[in-house]
C-alpha cells in the first residue's frame, strides 16, 4: 500500500491510453484466470470481488455481515461482469466492466486532487504509476 495524490484526470488519461489500460486489465485477468482457460468463473473472481471492500466503513473497520448476505452481494457483482449471462466472464466483459467502474470513480472525484491509500496492484495505483512514468519521460 502507498499513499498517493491524484485526480480524475489521472484515471481518465490512463483509461484513454488504450494500450496501457488494456495491458493492465489483461494482466489482472490473466492473474485471476488460475486454470488458464481464457474465462473467469465465479470461484476465480470471488476473491477479487471481495477485495473491492464495498462493506468497509470509515477508518478501515469492516462491518460484520451475514455470510449468506455477502454471498448474494458478491454473486450480484459477478453478474455485473457477466454481460451475456453465461456463467463466466471473458476478457472483453472484464475489460468493459473494469472501465465502467473506473469511469464511475472519475465521475465521483470531480476536479480537485485527493490523497488516498492505494493497494499496490489496484487499477487506481496503476493509473498513478502510469501518470508518473509519463511525467518522468518528459523530465
Amino acid at each position: 500500500m502507498s499513499v498517493e495524490v491524484f485526480d480524475a484526470t489521472t484515471i481518465l488519461n490512463f483509461i484513454e491510453d488504450e494500450e496501457a489500460f488494456k495491458n493492465s486489465v489483461r494482466d489482472r485477468f490473466d492473474h485471476l484466470d488460475t486454470n488458464h482457460d481464457g474465462i473467469l468463473s465465479y470461484a476465480e473472481m470471488e476473491k477479487e470481488l471481495q477485495s473491492l471492500r464495498i462493506f468497509e466503513t470509515h477508518f478501515g473497520v469492516d462491518l460484520k455481515m451475514d455470510p449468506d448476505e455477502l454471498a448474494v452481494v458478491y454473486r450480484s457483482l459477478f453478474l455485473q461482469f457477466d454481460h451475456d449471462s453465461n456463467g463466466t466472464v471473458d476478457l472483453e466483459e472484464f475489460m468493459e466492466e473494469t472501465k465502467g467502474m473506473m469511469l464511475a470513480v472519475v465521475n465521483g472525484l470531480g476536479f480537485l486532487p485527493i490523497q488516498m491509500v492505494l493497494e499496490q496492484d489496484s487499477f487506481l495505483k496503476k493509473a498513478v504509476d502510469w501518470e508518473f512514468a509519463k511525467i518522468a519521460a518528459f523530465a
